[in-house]
């Protein structure tokens, strides 16, 4: 699974499989939690990520969520800059 980012331990990926893996989403990993989110939505549907790091993805997302949606429609991965302060 591609990496398209990493922030405070967080490592961002995503994964295409067409059709049979809608919504469109990203991996996010932190230690012994994983959580996948939704691009739309900025909502976890799946996982066990703590609330703190649920809020630094949802931001991070919010900043990049046109990036995202791009690479889902094209199945091409960038690299995008990390969460900052």
């Amino acid at each position: 699974m591609p990496e398209i980012t990493r922030f405070y331990g967080i490592v961002i990926k995503m994964f295409f499989k067409p059709k049979e893996h809608e919504p469109a989403h990203i991996h996010a990993i932190y230690n012994e939690y994983v959580g996948l989110f939704d691009i739309q939505t900025l909502e976890m549907f799946e996982g066990d990520m703590p609330q703190r790091a649920q809020q630094m993805i949802r931001e991070w997302l919010i900043e990049h969520k046109d990036e995202l949606n791009q690479m889902w429609q094209t199945q091409k991965i960038v690299k995008l800059p990390p969460l900052t302060d």
